[in-house]
């Protein structure tokens, strides 16, 4: 399979771009342990073009989790645009356009799976991306805003033609949400049709390498992405089975990487800064670290089993230290080993 002139080989599996998920640390051992692409967070062309900071910092990615694709939503053209020619200069090897998030603050403002109500001006929104950038355009999205509006198949066709280069179907409509079952019959429609000649990946409900290969037996797609399912546990990439223990100390490692990432990205050229300064700048990456890691740490299956988990996954969401995490994880490695 190819995006491009970026060959992924047979049956490559990859990671959803995911908000608040899919942090530099998080991708970074997502690629170490087999994801064939990862996505940052998906980030809005409104505020990529108003220069929000905090924004701006979701486009940092690094060489060493290439394939690295940067994703957008929008509902305006000139601001789709506009952003699509600003993620083009952190130079990631594919931009994809976001027209599936289901969720209210972005889908209830006519982006993301909203947009499935306004196919003209989704089409519209993706021939002017594609003409405005040298880099690979995809898009991602579902298979119509509500079982009444089953259009996947039809949407397939147009987009192509728009000149994208690869299609991620989740197998949801909007109004489902992330309920029920992910409905993968239509994906293989669009994938069987002979008209279509550009990779289809398929998404939605894939828990593991082993549903993973059933999906490209099944439905014959190109591609499959994994989504919530990666959550506290990057290894879900990896035919090798590790340990408990061994998969502590990944989570452990996510948390160093986070902090560490954070800090280089924070760090000023010089060294006039005051003790002061210098101490408060060591906490907040220290701090922001951990909040980017600790909601996968509370999510992580690797702790089911523990006896009345429930107040350790309290104490881990309310961690602000890294001695008050990694003692949180090394108590729950010995309740594990005591099992």
């Amino acid at each position: 399979m190819k995006i491009g002139t970026i060959d992924f080989g047979e049956r490559p599996v990859f990671l959803a771009p995911m908000e608040d998920v899919t942090d530099i640390g998080f991708r970074l051992l997502c690629k170490r342990f087999g994801a064939a692409m990862v996505y940052t967070e998906f980030v809005s062309a409104e505020a990529l073009v108003r220069s929000v900071k905090s924004t701006i910092s979701k486009l940092t990615i690094s060489d060493e989790e290439r394939p690295v694709g940067i994703q957008i939503y929008g509902r305006d053209v000139p601001q789709m645009v506009e952003a699509a020619r600003i993620v083009e200069e952190a130079h990631p090897d594919v931009i994809d356009l976001n027209f599936g998030c289901p969720v209210k603050k972005v889908a209830g403002k006519g982006a993301g799976a909203g947009i499935l109500r306004n196919i003209s001006l989704l089409l519209d929104i993706t021939r002017e991306v594609v003409k405005a950038v040298h880099t690979p355009v995809t898009v991602k999205t579902r298979l119509g805003w509500d079982k009444e509006n089953l259009i996947i198949t039809e949407l397939a066709e147009q987009l192509q033609d728009c000149g994208i280069q690869a299609l991620t179907i989740h197998g949801r409509t909007r109004s489902q949400m992330y309920t029920g079952d992910a409905d993968w019959t239509l994906i293989g429609e669009v994938k069987k049709n002979p008209r279509i000649h550009i990779p289809i990946i398929g998404n939605g409900d894939i828990h593991s390498l082993t549903e993973a290969d059933q999906a490209f037996e099944r439905y014959g797609v190109d591609a499959v992405m994994i989504g919530r399912a990666t959550f506290g546990q990057p290894w879900i990439f990896s035919r090798q089975q590790l340990t408990t223990d061994e998969k502590i100390d990944v989570l452990k490692e996510q948390l160093m990487i986070n902090i560490n990432r954070i800090s280089e990205m924070k760090a000023l050229p010089g060294s006039g800064d005051t003790q002061e300064a210098k101490v408060k700048k060591r906490y907040s990456s220290e701090y922001r670290g951990i909040l980017h890691t600790r909601r996968h740490l509370a999510a992580s299956p690797v702790f089911k089993g523990i006896p009345d988990f429930r107040q350790m996954r309290i104490a881990m969401l309310r961690a602000e230290t890294v001695d008050e995490l990694t003692d949180i994880l090394e108590q729950c490695r010995q309740r594990l080993k005591a099992i």
